[in-house]
């Protein structure tokens, strides 16, 4: 059964009378990211600070009419210096979130990921997909599908508690956790059912907090009541899951875009576990992803993730 896709429309509305937020935008050499800027500038979600060679950016904004009122203008010539540029803004608190332009996010993440000097907290980034897909029961958060290729069993811990942490901002109390798998047994020759025995005992002895964890589940029986009943899954998350925690980085990725080119979901791309809210999405994806990860992002700020939370200048061309 189809039905609304109202989760970012009501998103929006709870933005809409808050100031703009200040967004590093690291290396925009492309239409869809400055088609993008200019939508975020529109709707009023932030400042943008373009990072990157100022004479390139212009001169592309003007072959195709996109306006750059209300952005500032940061010139530096290569992506790693944008990228570079952008950490220390913000690691310096001079803009309150980032967002990756058209640059390779292997450069973007090595920024981010410097000990010294780039935006790393104790816990490990990771990279949470928001969908929300007119076939899917609920909005549902997917990770990690774009920073840990193989992710060991402490990072698959910080995965799980980077997704409770962003759903709770955007207003998931309790968020139900699936720890996917292609089974909903324990099976010790498929080892992501041996890490989900295991995260559910750290869940029950408060190593994770603030959701409800449980796996392993296989997708059907995490987001179906009725495959969960088929197929005799009695848990407190089965068939009601916010939050699907997949083995490694192609099964989320794979799962992600399935969920937008084809299930049409509107999508938005977020890396947790930064100082401040990193907005990571490929370089093919549409303008819509790319304005609602902003919109993410706000939100995110709106509850006190990171500093600086609004724009602290008025904005110039």
């Amino acid at each position: 059964m189809m039905r609304s896709l109202r989760f970012f429309d009501d998103l929006a509305h709870g933005l809409a009378n808050r100031p703009p937020i200040t967004l590093g935008v690291v290396y925009p050499c492309s239409l869809p990211a400055l088609h993008a800027v200019a939508g975020i500038v529109r709707q009023g979600l932030a400042v943008p600070f373009l990072i990157g060679p100022v004479g390139e950016i212009r001169q592309l904004a003007a072959s195709a009419s996109i306006p750059l009122d209300g952005c500032q203008m940061v010139d530096v010539p290569t992506p790693q210096e944008a990228a570079r540029t952008g950490v220390a803004m913000a690691h310096e608190g001079r803009i309150a979130a980032l967002m990756k332009g058209s640059l390779h996010s292997r450069i973007f993440l090595h920024e981010l990921g410097h000990h010294e000097g780039g935006l790393r907290t104790a816990r490990r980034m990771s990279h949470v997909y928001v969908l929300d897909a007119p076939q899917a029961p609920r909005v549902l958060l997917v990770s990690d599908g774009a920073v840990n290729i193989a992710p060991d069993l402490g990072t698959r811990c910080d995965i799980v508690q980077n997704s409770i942490d962003l759903a709770h901002m955007l207003g998931i109390g309790r968020p139900r956790v699936a720890l996917l798998s292609a089974v909903e047994v324990v099976n010790p020759d498929l080892p992501s059912t041996l890490d989900a025995a295991v995260m559910c005992k750290m869940a029950e002895r408060g190593q994770i907090t603030g959701g409800v964890v449980d796996g392993p589940l296989a997708l059907d029986n995490a987001i179906s009541p009725e495959a969960a009943r088929c197929k005799g899954v009695t848990s407190p998350v089965a068939g009601l899951a916010d939050i699907l925690v997949v083995p490694d980085l192609e099964a989320g990725n794979i799962l992600a875009k399935q969920m937008t080119f084809i299930g049409q979901a509107r999508a938005a791309g977020i890396v947790m576990g930064m100082r401040v809210p990193v907005i990571l999405t490929s370089r093919a994806d549409p303008v819509p992803v790319r304005v609602l990860s902003c919109m993410v992002a706000a939100a995110m700020i709106g509850q006190g993730y990171g500093g600086n939370p609004v724009a602290p200048v008025a904005p110039r061309g």
